[in-house]
């Protein structure tokens, strides 16, 4: 008796699977179809080959690769699939396998829907054919699905297989990010940790010694089937990967993507595209950090870039902004036992064109510290910031009960919708009478109508109550966040110094006194 492999493969899943593990719907129709051919011809049935969720262009299937080893060791003699195409859609494969490989190995390629038989005489020509239909339909395809994604892009969707760190796809929102709240925290801890004058690998090794688990690591742990590191026990954050974090604007709300391309529909390998092919979408999910801390740190590692070869192992928050009360020239920093020293550039550089100004790091710190506090204290009334404070808690709160509105008014409308759906069908079945039919249209329809006006007048306050929330972002919003700041950053620093000019006794003395250039 001939002994048959079936071969059963499916490119989209199937709706009606009741969990990961199971095989769609189409699958068991397509083995239920070949069982009954094979026991029709008489054939054994050596082995059910199974690949759901794979395309036909695919030739890393599991199941396809262990049908092409068995059929290799003689394990039966005919392949039997639904279609030539169930089988591969590459015209390659088609000739390599069925036409040269198999009939080396004793093997009859049988397909049932479209008569493929390698057994019948002329039948080639026709395998041949189907094979580059198929070909072609994957070409088709392959520019058909660019298309769309290049459509989706342009619309600000995200298209990737894995969300960036600090997000992750919305279940109810195909192509839209909604912020993963713990990785979220750890985004703005780097920002934070970054404009505060750490170096990105100083950060790294921070985050390692905490043992907060890198992005690769951290997607693994979520279950994600993420597979970018090898060995993800062994993956930490790096330099680099702090870099691509401080650099991404997906953490201001933007998207950009079409950086890369396959170099063809066969291939998987990529190469890059052109800045200016770039596709770029603003606004189009909720940021993790503010655009102002964002441009903040864009400005360090652009100073960075600049003074590398200075200051090659720390970097000062006061970068740009602190100078010589001698020469004028830019303080800039260094380290001498084990202590960190803001020194004159001038010095630096030439020896004879300053007596060099000196002095302490921590000092010049905590004073410019100590300037912002007395500073905040006088411009604030802390009276009216506790007032807008409760205004703007007041705001948000009406702001997420508009919401709720919004989304319960949208349910009452589909529900409608979905009423007048169901009197179309019953009218159309004679389950109910055409009197019956007109007077409950008009009644929905009139509540159609109702529910569309209650939708937009609170659109409308939503609108007005974000328009409100963003104009109360004045000074006393900003000053309000740095009343008791305990710690300055290099946003602080930015936000209400111009430049501070440090005037240093002559000699050996350690005394100093600084001259800070306001904002405000």
């Amino acid at each position: 008796m001939d002994k048959a492999a079936i071969y059963c493969r499916l490119s989209e899943e199937d709706r009606n699977k009741a969990c990961n593990t199971e095989d769609s719907e189409s699958i068991k129709n397509q083995k239920a179809m070949l069982t009954q051919y094979a026991a029709e011809h008489m054939w054994e049935i050596y082995d059910v080959y199974s690949d759901d969720d794979y395309t036909g262009s695919d030739r890393n299937r599991p199941a396809f690769n262990r049908l092409l080893k068995d059929a290799e060791e003689g394990k039966f003699n005919i392949v039997l699939c639904k279609t030539q195409s169930r089988f591969t859609r590459e015209l390659e494969l088609v000739e390599k396998y069925i036409h040269d490989l198999f009939p080396l190995w004793g093997i009859r390629f049988v397909s049932v829907v479209d008569n493929a038989d390698t057994s019948v005489r002329g039948n080639k020509k026709s395998r041949q054919i189907n094979g580059l239909i198929n070909e072609w339909y994957l070409e088709d395809m392959s520019e058909n699905i660019k298309a769309v994604l290049t459509n989706k892009r342009k619309n600000g969707l995200f298209i990737g297989a894995f969300a960036p760190y600090g997000y992750k796809k919305d279940p109810d929102k195909k192509g839209h990010l909604i912020t993963d709240p713990e990785a979220a925290a750890v985004v703005r801890e780097i920002f934070d940790m970054y404009l505060s004058g750490m170096g990105r690998a100083a950060i790294a090794r921070y985050l390692n010694e905490r043992g907060v688990l890198s992005p690769g690591k951290y997607k693994a742990d979520k279950g994600e089937k993420y597979s970018n590191t090898s060995k993800l026990e062994e993956a930490k954050w790096h330099g680099q990967t702090v870099a691509a974090i401080l650099k991404n604007e997906v953490y201001i709300g933007n998207l950009i993507q079409n950086k890369s391309h396959s170099i063809s529909y066969k291939s998987r390998i990529k190469k890059p595209v052109p800045k200016c092919e770039w596709i770029r979408a603003e606004g189009t999910h909720e940021p993790i950090i503010c655009k102002e801390i964002f441009h903040a740190a864009q400005a360090i590692s652009e100073s960075r870039k600049q003074h590398t070869h200075i200051d090659r192992k720390v970097m000062n928050i006061f970068s740009e902004r602190i100078f010589c009360g001698k020469c004028g020239s830019i303080l800039r920093t260094s380290v001498c036992n084990h202590k960190r020293y803001l020194r004159c550039g001038g010095k630096m550089y030439d020896s004879n064109s300053c007596e060099g100004t000196y002095v302490l790091y921590d000092r010049i710190y905590n004073e410019v510290l100590s300037q912002i506090r007395k500073l905040t204290c006088e411009l604030s009334d802390i009276c009216i910031i506790k007032e807008n404070a409760a205004l703007q808690n007041s705001s948000d709160n009406a702001l997420k009960a508009v919401e709720i509105s919004i989304e319960a008014v949208r349910r009452q409308i589909k529900e409608t919708r979905d009423c007048i759906k169901k009197l179309y069908i019953d009218k159309t079945k004679n389950e109910i009478t055409s009197e019956v039919f007109s007077e409950l249209i008009g009644e929905f329809t009139a509540d159609e109508t109702k529910q569309m006006c209650i939708l937009k007048e609170i659109e409308d306050k939503k609108k007005l109550i974000e328009n409100d929330i963003l104009n109360r972002q004045d000074n006393s919003e900003v000053i309000k966040n740095y009343l008791e700041c305990d710690r300055l950053t290099y946003e602080m620093i930015r936000l209400f110094i111009n430049r501070i000019i440090v005037h240093k006794d002559t000699g050996r003395s350690r005394r100093f006194s600084l001259e800070i250039f306001w904002n405000f």
